[in-house]
């Protein structure tokens, strides 16, 4: 299969059409290898319009989606960035030349894309998603869903940091870009978007009687 033309495809036919103008976003998809963020039995798989499986419960977030998200955050060369359950999306960021850390609480996720990851010069952490690896980041995204307002990773912006995600608590959700500003946090929807959602954030069961 010839990766590069089916990147080709893939910008042309799922991003520009999304009204994903940003120049240095398409780049980096176009040079990003999409199909080392997948198992290797799935490589051919990478560049159709569907959640391609990594490893668990992960999948890769629809390139539509994921270019609209990120164009929206509007990373700059230079800042930091953390990316939550989201190998690839952390891959496109460094290529754009952000300093990118790729969260995932499940390590079998970097037995696929660990050395894809490294490749691209971004550092990986394991630990509990509801728990950032770090602080003080301009950006953070995720190709997964949140089932609320996610506040730890609030918490972890810098003043004038972004964080872009999709909230879902049924069978739709909603793109939303959070900016955390000197006296408080905004947040603007932005689109409709159904990844699935990161089950170790959901809220355990409660009952009454």
């Amino acid at each position: 299969m010839d990766f590069a033309a089916a990147r080709k495809v893939m910008v042309d036919s799922q991003v520009r059409v999304n009204d994903v103008t940003d120049r240095a976003l398409q780049a980096a998809l176009l040079a990003v290898p999409r199909e080392r963020f997948v198992a290797a039995d799935r490589a051919f798989s990478a560049y159709a319009e569907i959640e391609p499986e990594v490893a668990g419960e992960r999948r890769l977030m629809l390139a539509r989606d994921l270019s609209k998200l990120l164009m929206a955050v509007g990373a700059k060369e230079g800042e930091r960035a953390l990316s939550i359950a989201g190998p690839y999306a952390a891959a496109v960021l460094a290529r754009m030349g952000l300093n990118v850390t790729a969260q995932e609480s499940d390590p079998a996720v970097f037995e696929v894309v660990g050395t894809a990851l490294a490749d691209e010069g971004v550092a990986a952490a394991v630990a509990p998603l509801s728990e950032p690896a770090g602080e003080a980041f301009d950006v953070i995204v995720s190709e997964a869903a949140v089932p609320g307002r996610p506040e730890a990773w609030l918490k972890a912006l810098s003043v004038g940091g972004r964080l872009a995600v999709v909230e879902r608590t049924g069978p739709a959700g909603k793109a939303v870009l959070y900016i955390r500003g000197e006296q408080g946090i905004s947040r603007r929807e932005l689109f409709d978007a159904a990844p699935p959602v990161l089950a170790e954030l959901r809220p355990e069961p409660t009952f009454a009687l």
